[in-house]
């Protein structure tokens, strides 16, 4: 075998925290077209309706904007803010990790006893596979 075909333990990759998603998107959303857009909103919606679904929150508004932006917006508790035992915020947790929620078995002392989405992927890949975002977090009123 010639040594440019040769395959050995140096030429195996691990993609580490959201590279993953932003190397392979489709494993993650299905396409990178415009159904890709649209499941990336989706899974913002579905956190929303999470939180009316457990009783907290009633209304949800999405908007599309002309410059191809999207806003998602309601009225429940709000994605944690405080700091996470990894020592940075649990929205930055939430925002920049895969498989970080506060959905997923036996968190109904939470208030959630179903929950919509990729549990624990869905804000993470809209980060990752996103030129910008802004998350504006508001609690209590």
């Amino acid at each position: 075998m010639s040594e440019a075909m040769s395959y050995s333990a140096k030429d195996i990759q691990v993609l580490e925290g959201l590279e993953a998603v932003r190397k392979r998107p489709s494993m993650f959303i299905g396409s990178t077209g415009p159904s890709g857009l649209n499941h990336l909103i989706t899974e913002l919606v579905n956190n929303s309706v999470d939180e009316i679904t457990a009783g907290f929150g009633s209304e949800v508004e999405v908007i599309l904007h002309l410059d191809g932006t999207a806003t998602v917006r309601d009225d429940g508790r709000g994605i944690p803010i405080g700091k996470h035992e990894s020592g940075v915020s649990a929205l930055e947790v939430v925002m920049t990790t895969l498989h970080a929620g506060g959905k997923f078995d036996g968190r109904e002392n939470v208030g959630y006893k179903t929950a919509g989405g990729l549990h624990g992927v869905g804000a993470s890949c809209v980060n990752a596979l996103s030129e910008w975002v802004k998350v504006q977090v508001r609690q209590d009123g």
